[in-house]
């Protein structure tokens, strides 16, 4: 007898449905997109017991004439493709075939639709089974009433969840589709009651607003990037705010929601310096791309792709992100400008810096002479002042600005220090000695070459000594002893956060150690030089911990304060 036999159709529709429908949110799912296809700028959704019981989701899209409401209860019957070179740049959603006639082989449906107002074909489906169909006086668009979901497969009904945790599962995936289709009415209904309420958009940011609060939307990041032929654009969530309130990451690839883990760590690298290990950032990213370079027939439920060229848009995505979370600060906080298109400032607010071994981080500041500059050469620095030997403040148009020395000479320390192939050394007059542990040698030698790319001079001296000839001197007060010595025990612990490499946890410690201190009194010229060199970062509103390096208190805040408002 042969083992091997042909499934029974009803079992073969069964098998697919587990693919495309695996819980009531991917029914949803399926029928929205299928909503959008059709033209519908509005859709209507209800879930009662989150999606177990039943399902309804009607839209105001183009609708279908009766024998075309037939077929499209059939596998792989659609619209939307002809050949298989239809199959390069697919545009549309549904376009498998596999939706409806999935859902109709797991459940009790019902479908209600009219090409124009007045009337309208009703069919009824049970398991698969056409068991009616009827004249129905409808407007202009398509129902879809799902019941029983998964009621002629138990295997599959007892691994729903609960409806608590269906009605997460739905809420999720709607709120994925309209932010994909931002300009679509959508309503969403559960046991009877209003849910969201979304209004077509206009922006990425309204749509965000109206889902989770305006206050959430305003404080995300504006990302917007172009790479070659990819597109990223978005809102991203600051660094200060990772961790500090529930994650969300939506991916949108040419219109489409989908889940990419390769393009999520690409987003999350752009944060690489400026948020603690373990801690991951909120994305919305819109990612155009050409139809060409990408494929989405690869998942049955179309909730993955696959691109031509992966790390090109890898790194577009990486780079669009850090370039925006590099315009925090430099837009109204803190920033180097010229006197082009500004005006002049007084004499003394003109800063004429020249480089010297004691700036902070020896750094070089360009010079204007009476004979040679000109205006387009000044760089304008506020009046600073310094609080508690710890915080830099000065004013602005919108406010009162505060810096943390520490953290914003340690971002940009941790950036010079990148940036280098090999920091100058000064060599001391007299060596130091250092006596280290088994644990602290074991990390010098790992480290020894890249020790050596930042300066310092380093040999052993027999057991676990080690004689340091040359170091960094990034400013006037720097204890080389002391930097290397807690260097070394923070590498020890591997204690240092959000970097990726072994290079930029060790950049990162250095930076940190080697950093001026909370207590250090600056003289006029170093905080000069701070400002300007934290300007010029990329990243200059976090340190290396993700901790903020600006604070800005707003004049609105401040009346409010003293009761002026």
């Amino acid at each position: 007898m042969p083992t091997i036999a042909i499934l029974p159709s009803a079992l073969a529709d069964q098998i697919a449905a587990g693919e495309v429908v695996e819980r009531p949110a991917s029914a949803v799912k399926e029928l929205v997109e299928n909503a959008i296809d059709a033209g519908a700028r509005s859709v209507e959704i209800e879930v009662d017991d989150g999606g177990r019981l039943g399902i309804r989701v009607s839209d105001d899209g183009c609708g279908m004439a009766r024998d075309d409401a037939l077929l499209a209860l059939e596998r792989h019957a659609t619209s939307k493709i002809r050949s298989a070179d239809d199959l390069v740049g697919i545009a549309t959603f549904g376009f498998r075939g596999e939706a409806l006639p999935s859902i109709a082989s797991v459940s009790a449906l019902t479908l209600e639709t009219a090409p124009g107002d007045g009337a309208g074909t009703v069919v009824r489906v049970v398991g698969g089974s056409v068991t009616g169909v009827a004249d129905g006086a409808r407007r202009r668009g398509t129902t879809v009433s799902v019941a029983r979901l998964f009621h002629n497969v138990p295997a599959r009904l007892k691994f729903l969840r609960s409806a608590r945790s269906e009605w997460r599962a739905v809420t999720d995936a709607v709120t994925s589709l309209a932010l994909a289709q931002r300009g679509l009415h959508l309503t969403l209904t559960h046991d009877g009651v209003r849910a969201l309420t979304l209004p077509g958009a206009t922006s990425l940011r309204s749509r965000v607003g109206a889902i989770w609060g305006g206050t959430y939307a305003d404080a995300l990041v504006e990302v917007d990037d172009v790479a070659g032929t990819v597109y990223v654009s978005g809102l991203a969530e600051r660094p200060s705010d990772v961790g500090t309130r529930t994650r969300r990451v939506v991916l949108v690839i040419n219109g489409r929601a989908v889940r990419d883990a390769g393009l999520v760590r690409a987003a999350e690298a752009a944060y690489r310096s400026t948020i603690p290990a373990g801690l991951r950032p909120s994305v919305f990213l819109d990612i155009t791309v050409s139809a060409e370079s990408v494929d989405v027939n690869v998942h049955p439920a179309k909730a993955e792709v696959r691109f031509r060229d992966r790390w090109v848009v890898e790194r577009a995505v990486e780079n669009a992100v850090r370039r925006a979370l590099g315009t925090l600060a430099s837009s109204h906080v803190v920033g180097t400008w010229v006197s082009n298109g500004v005006a002049a400032p007084p004499p003394d607010e003109r800063v004429l810096l020249r480089s010297n071994a004691h700036s902070l981080g020896a750094l070089a500041v360009p010079t204007i002479g009476a004979e040679t500059g000109t205006e387009a050469d000044i760089e304008i620095v506020p009046p600073l002042v310094q609080l508690r030997r710890t915080y830099l403040m000065y004013e602005h148009d919108e406010g009162v600005v505060l810096i943390d020395q520490h953290s914003a000479h340690e971002r940009v320390l941790f950036e010079q220090f990148m940036t280098e192939k090999r920091a100058a050394g000064q060599r001391l007059l007299f060596p130091l000695t250092l006596h280290m542990g088994p644990a602290e040698g074991d990390a010098f030698e790992e480290h020894r070459e890249l020790f050596e790319t930042l300066g310092f001079e380093i040999e052993g001296f027999g057991g676990h000594s080690l004689l340091v000839r040359s170091v960094p001197m990034p400013h006037a007060r720097f204890d080389a002893e002391r930097c290397l010595r807690e260097t070394l025990d923070a590498l020890t612990g591997d204690r240092v956060a959000g970097t990726a490499t072994r290079h930029e946890r060790l950049v990162a410690t250095v930076a940190c150690k080697a950093a001026v201190k909370a207590g250090d009194a600056l003289s006029a010229a170093e905080m000069r030089a701070l400002y300007l060199a934290l300007g010029r970062t990329t990243l200059p509103a976090h340190d290396v911990h993700g901790r903020a390096t600006i604070v800005r208190l707003s004049w609105d805040e401040l009346e409010r304060r003293f009761g002026r408002r």
